[in-house]
């Protein structure tokens, strides 16, 4: 290769990297003030952050997870104590499964508290627990829900 056919890749490249830079430095912006503002979406992006970062509402919750089992829709009641962000307490509500999904309901329900209590909810990601995996679908579409609910 010649020095010719190296420059055009640099140049763009150059270009490409200042366009990059005007672009970010257009989407900041600070008012006459001297005050930062921001846009809808950032502000958005900073309350995920701080949902991200286990800022919840301390107290019990309660919510119904939904899923499809090979005997039809079922549900499991979740309720969870939260104490900054952490869970302190789980109960489950298994009382609304019907077929052999209550089987797998108790199954689950006997080794799920092993797994969450004491941890943060927002490391939840349950998969399969004593050998119900479908459950979990439930579980964490309660948890999904609770995690709303709490936000302060």
């Amino acid at each position: 290769m010649t020095r010719n056919q190296i420059m055009p890749r640099t140049a763009g490249l150059a270009i490409a990297l200042a366009t990059v830079g005007l672009v970010a430095g257009a989407c900041s912006s600070d008012d006459s003030s001297g005050t930062a503002t921001s846009t809808p979406a950032e502000a958005a992006d900073t309350s995920a952050a701080s949902a991200a970062a286990g800022t919840y509402k301390n107290g019990t919750y309660s919510a119904t997870g939904h899923y499809v089992s090979p005997g039809g829709p079922q549900q499991v009641g979740v309720t969870v104590t939260l104490s900054n962000g952490v869970i302190d307490s789980l109960q489950l509500d298994t009382s609304q499964t019907k077929g052999t999904s209550k089987e797998y309901q108790g199954k689950f329900a006997s080794g799920i508290n092993a797994l969450v209590v004491g941890k943060s909810i927002d490391e939840l990601d349950v998969h399969k627990v004593a050998g119900s995996s479908l459950t979990s679908t439930g579980f964490n579409d309660a948890i999904e829900q609770i995690k709303t609910e709490a936000q302060p």
